[in-house]
């Protein structure tokens, strides 16, 4: 299931009430190049018939059905790439070496999630 660190949660959050987007959830988006590269977007967005909304570490999110599969396993996460220089990135949980975060809530049903 797509995750979202608690990092990058809070940098969402922040980036939502600085562009006046508060209220509208993140689309997070996927798509596999013909070199089986994956390219990576979001966006704060409108619900549109499909998506599944997720609701991660008091964050909404919309993810479109044909992102679905190839986000399963990734977590979003808002690192300090170089000394000053924070960015999101999209890491596969399923990588060695990557623990993953709290288990994403579906659906708006947490049943015992973190948040």
């Amino acid at each position: 299931m797509f995750s979202v660190t608690s990092s990058a949660a809070a940098e969402i959050q922040g980036a939502a009430a600085r562009s006046d987007a508060a209220g509208m959830a993140l689309r997070v988006a996927a798509r596999q190049s013909a070199d089986g590269s994956v390219e990576y977007g979001m966006g704060f967005d409108e619900t549109r018939e499909g998506d599944m909304p997720l609701q991660i570490q008091g964050v909404n999110l919309l993810i479109a059905p044909s992102s679905q599969p190839i986000l399963e396993s990734i977590v979003l996460d808002f690192v300090e790439l170089e000394p000053g220089s924070f960015n999101f990135i999209f890491a596969d949980q399923d990588a060695p070496g990557i623990e993953p975060p709290a288990k994403a809530c579906g659906n708006g049903g947490c049943n015992g999630c973190a948040t």
